[in-house]
């Protein structure tokens, strides 16, 4: 299994590597008040991606911690309501019953 995955990571450095090489050309940015930068294309896209995958990143982690901390209200509202139920189940016992000696 080990074998199978480092075959697919070689085999898309590879393609990643040749898809860089063929897009080497200077991409121009234009910014606002006429500033631009000329940059390769490939760096271009890496951090078109980087970007991308940072914001998707950012958005998933908020939605992890509303989840752990209504996951944690949650075991806490249960851990009370057991506490409750052996505090009640404590206090209703019924005593034990005296045995009387029998008359044979």
């Amino acid at each position: 299994m080990r074998a199978i995955m480092w075959f697919i990571r070689l085999l898309l450095f590879i393609l990643l590597f040749g898809f860089a090489i063929k897009n080497d050309h200077l991409a121009t940015l234009n910014f606002f008040f006429g500033g631009q930068w000329q940059l390769p294309l490939v760096f271009v896209i890496l951090v078109s991606f980087a970007a991308g995958a940072l914001l998707g990143v950012t958005a998933t982690f908020a939605s992890l911690l509303r989840q752990r901390r209504e996951i944690s209200q949650l075991r806490r509202q249960l851990e009370r309501e057991r506490a409750e139920r052996e505090r009640t189940a404590n206090a209703t016992e019924p005593a034990a019953e005296i045995q009387m000696p029998s008359l044979s």
